[in-house]
């Protein structure tokens, strides 16, 4: 099979995706006694180096998702990839508490190592493709006046803290030709994804940096030519930057290369300054094009790139801890808006007060959460509200495609669909061919088309194509046949109701959306599918975050919603509200009805909500915007400045629906203005536990920022046993000292693992959060025992146990493997699988005696544990009789290193069968 073939059958899978968060690195116990691991997943290397290892079927295709390792519901950590794509190691000083029970790799919530919980409640049938909207009144698809001229510059490579080589500056712009005056500049940052192949070979494709000798850099900065080319022939100046050295160095970084990212981004933004103003200056490329207007920046970031963009657009406004940040000098440009194409956003930290649409795919194989809708849920109540926050789902898009050097057949580079396919179930919504699935041509122009969109509305201000974004239900028919739907938060939305705070709920449930308990999570783990909205994040449960759920068997009975604080609705047109339904439903009606602080009760209007075409591998939870007039509420002299409550009361027969939030809607796009927020960044430290005593050390806060004003954080931090998280709402001032978390380390002579002290920080309320996560990094500085195997009974007469014992020169705090394999005997007969027992031969390989082969030949490993504060533990190899006369038979184990050489001395010790006859 071929590299591209392996790639597409899993590259769902998304291995690439995998740079660093930071490791909760705690102790970690083995599973309960009599239980091996699950196939594919072991204990690797000695002492410091031990680690947890998973060996994928076939290679892990590569993409933006992280891998994470979870064991028992909780996040262990995040593995490294190794070359071969199929092998994901974990130190375990890096990994969470917890048994190793019910071991999962995941990658955006979907499971890597088996099929997922939900695979036996396999795909209804899917709906067929909604009609489409009505078109809006204009197109911003369609190509402008301008012809365009393109090149490309390189520049010096640069240093960025934390990625050991350089990072090339290299740009492609794409510009409008004879345009005068100074021009808007759109700047596009692709996500991770390989960045070295060797021509000729399809196999030979990695992310290493800088590409080796006889290997070609993967030209992904060159992918948006397309949009680029659009942008320009409607006076836009374009560049899209490459971040292979970025992308080939993340894998250790803490926030998986957010900041480099932004870094880069504002580099590049800063030479553009400089050519501004020095023409004669700039390179070939750019002095062909128009002057740039750094006043009006777009930023376009696509996976890891939206992440990278948002970012870029915080430290523009809020300068990063110098330490941290690869651009020292001044701001000399403003960003507009950001488009984020697929993105990730680990940090869960979007920018409250730049415009941002989002693009959501909906048969994206990568980062197939969708965790990009936090750019638009994350950013209410945060800041003024005024910037425009849309989230564009857009059915039948996968993640790959929107880049035509990750598109098969487009790409100089191998390529491939990221929605993988399996044949033996094909999936009703995503697979190539079915009614909903876009052609990779079909998905860049819609792609395209809404990207021009955002330009037109955040950085030239024409009103006319918001109807395109924020959930008015209007479609641009230059991105047809694309199913295109919109909703959005900010702009002229006010009197927000937001089941996140205070309220009460009756004919209804509040739940959950981050919560391990089915009993309060808005949905269960059992699901089939997933929301957009519930993407999860650093802990098992979120304080605060919250939908109305609604499940009703008759017509009639209301959900009523009231909030702790009358709410305002004066000077809004409608009552927008953005509630889900189950996938492929249709036809589900509410109507909607408020109550103001007098007790006057008004009808407004009924909905209709229908569900999104949807399977068990797509996150189609994802609420529809829709709307009702407060005209009536105005005819009954209701006081709309204090409304009181909401009701939703069900017309259909049965049904499920989710209210995410409901809004008084006005339209039109004010002008948006940043505010000085407090800004919150979390470092870590590392130190030495020490051989006795007790020190108390804290972690590393930042809180900067321009005004005096105050804003709320929700601080998490992490229990280093049990994996939990405790959280509390902080008041931050810029300069304050709000969050102190102290950290109390017991020095010991005892060797153990690194223990992780974890903090994470989410922004609630007038703040700005940048690196999310931190804490400090207790060093194991004791040397590991030395481990020593002997004979306990190495001769014995079969149907007996030959028993070994491992000893440690002294106890340690944590538990102690070694890696014993099962070695070709030197001399005379080898035992046999047809000698041992047959449930000991499944339980330590999973494999049968038939057909019987020796040992040795198995590669067969032992994982024998001397338990935390112990010496010794005993292992053995049950052998069983039979009637057969034979020579006495023979196996050898030595202890190896992780390559399965033994160890220098440490030789190998023999067993030895004899015939019972």
């Amino acid at each position: 099979m071929t590299a591209v073939a392996v790639l597409a059958a899993l590259a769902g899978s998304p291995g690439l995706a995998q740079a660093q968060q930071p490791r909760q690195a705690q102790p970690l116990s083995a599973s309960p006694a009599g239980e091996e691991l699950p196939p594919g997943w072991r204990i690797s290397g000695e002492g410091a180096a031990r680690e947890l290892v998973w060996r994928a079927p076939k290679r892990v295709g590569m993409g933006d998702a992280r891998v994470e390792f979870h064991a028992d519901g909780k996040l262990l950590g995040v593995p490294d990839q190794g070359k071969d794509g199929r092998t994901f190691r974990l130190p375990l000083d890096a990994a969470g508490p917890a048994e190793l029970t019910d071991l999962q790799a995941q990658a955006a919530g979907r499971r890597l190592d088996a099929p997922d919980d939900t695979s036996g409640k396999r795909n209804p049938r899917a709906v067929k493709p909604a009609a489409q909207l009505p078109a809006n009144a204009v197109d911003p698809g369609k190509p402008g006046s301008y012809r365009t001229v393109k090149g490309e510059y390189e520049l010096a490579s640069i240093r960025l803290p934390g990625l050991p080589e350089p990072v090339e500056m290299r740009g492609e712009v794409v510009a409008p030709k004879d345009a005068t005056g100074k021009r808007p500049l759109a700047l596009f940052l692709h996500g991770r994804h390989p960045t070295c192949y060797k021509p000729g070979a399809e196999e030979d494709i990695n992310i290493d940096w800088p590409c080796a000798a006889g290997m070609k850099e993967i030209p992904s900065h060159r992918g948006y030519l397309r949009d680029q080319q659009l942008l320009a022939s409607q006076g836009y100046v374009t560049v899209s930057i490459s971040a292979n050295g970025v992308n080939g160095q993340d894998g250790d970084l803490d926030d998986a290369g957010a900041q480099a990212r932004s870094s880069l981004v504002r580099q590049h933004l800063a030479r553009w300054a400089d050519w501004a103003a020095h023409p004669e200056k700039a390179p070939a490329a750019v002095r062909k094009a128009p002057k740039a207007d750094l006043s009006r920046v777009l930023l376009v970031g696509h996976s890891r790139g939206g992440e990278g963009v948002n970012r870029a657009a915080m430290d523009s406004l809020d300068p990063p801890p110098a330490a941290q940040d690869g651009y020292r000098g001044p701001v000399r440009w403003k960003i507009r808006g950001n488009v984020l194409i697929g993105p990730t956003i680990f940090g869960q930290n979007p920018v409250a007060d730049v415009p941002s649409m989002t693009i959501l795919p909906g048969c994206d194989g990568d980062v197939s959460d969708l965790q990009g809708e936090v750019f638009v849920d994350g950013t209410r109540g945060v800041s003024r509200g005024t910037a425009l926050h849309s989230a564009v789902y857009m059915v039948g898009a996968n993640h790959n495609y929107f880049n035509s050097e990750w598109t098969p057949g487009q790409s100089e580079a191998p390529s491939w669909d990221d929605f993988w396919e399996d044949e033996e179930a094909r999936d009703p919504v995503c697979s190539t061919g079915t009614a909903t699935r876009l052609t990779a041509d079909q998905q860049h122009q819609a792609g395209a088309t809404y990207i021009a969109a955002a330009a037109r509305l955040f950085v030239a201000g024409d009103d006319r194509v918001r109807p395109l974004l924020d959930g008015s239900g209007k479609r641009a028919p230059s991105a047809d046949p694309a199913r295109v739907l919109t909703h959005a938060v900010g702009a002229r939305r006010g009197g927000g109701l937001l089941p996140d705070g205070p309220m009460t709920v009756s004919g209804a449930e509040l739940c959950s959306a981050i919560d391990p308990d089915p009993a309060v999570a808005c949905l269960p783990r059992d699901t089939v599918g997933s929301s957009p909205h519930f993407a999860s994040w650093w802990t098992e449960r979120e304080t605060g975050r919250r939908a109305v759920a609604m499940n009703w068997s008759a017509p009639g009975t209301p959900a009523r919603v009231t909030p702790a604080k009358a709410l305002s609705l004066a000077g809004s047109k409608d009552l927008a509200l953005r509630v889900f339904v189950p996938p492929n439903t249709t036809g589900t009606q509410l109507d909607v009805s408020v109550t103001d602080a007098s007790g006057r009760r008004a009808a407004l209007g009924r909905v209709t909500v229908d569900g999104l075409p949807g399977s068990d591998r797509t996150a189609s939870y994802w609420a529809r915007e829709v709307r009702v007039p407060l005209s009536a509420a105005t005819r009954a002299g209701l006081d709309l400045r204090h409304v009181k409550s909401l009701e939703l009361t069900p017309r259909s027969q049965s049904g499920r629906a989710w209210l995410m939030d409901a809004w008084g809607w006005a339209p039109g796009t004010p002008a948006v203005s940043a505010a000085a927020l407090p800004r919150v960044d979390i470092g870590r430290v590392t130190v030495d536990e020490g051989d006795s005593g007790t020190r108390t050390y804290r972690v590393p806060v930042e809180i900067s920022g321009k005004g005096k004003g105050k804003g709320q954080v929700r601080v998490y931090v992490i229990d280093p046993v049990t994996g939990k998280g405790t959280d509390r709402l902080v008041t931050v001032r810029p300069g304050g000292n709000a969050i102190d978390v102290p950290v109390e380390v017991k020095g010991d002579t005892l060797f153990g693992d690194d223990v992780w002290h974890t903090v994470a920080v989410k922004a609630v309320r007038n703040a700005v959060v940048g690196s999310y996560a931190g804490g400090v990094t207790v060093r194991n500085d004791d040397p590991e025992p030395a481990i020593t195997l002997t004979p306990v009974a190495d001769r014995v007469t079969e149907g007996g146990k030959l028993t070994w014992r491992m000893s440690a020169s002294e106890p340690a705090a944590v538990a102690l493997w070694k890696p014993i394999r099962i070695m070709p005997v030197t001399e005379g007969a080898e035992l046999s699988t047809k000698d041992v027992d047959p449930q000991w031969l499944l339980d330590v390989s999973g494999e049968q005696a038939d057909p019987e082969r020796p040992l040795s030949g198995m590669d067969l490993w032992l994982w024998p544990e001397i338990p935390a504060g112990s010496t010794s533990v005993d292992f053995d190899i049950p052998t069983i009789g039979d009637q057969v006369a034979e020579p006495a038979e023979s196996v050898r184990l030595a202890l190896t290193d992780e390559d399965g050489e033994p160890l220098p001395g440490h030789p190998a010790l023999t067993g030895t069968v004899l015939d019972a006859s």
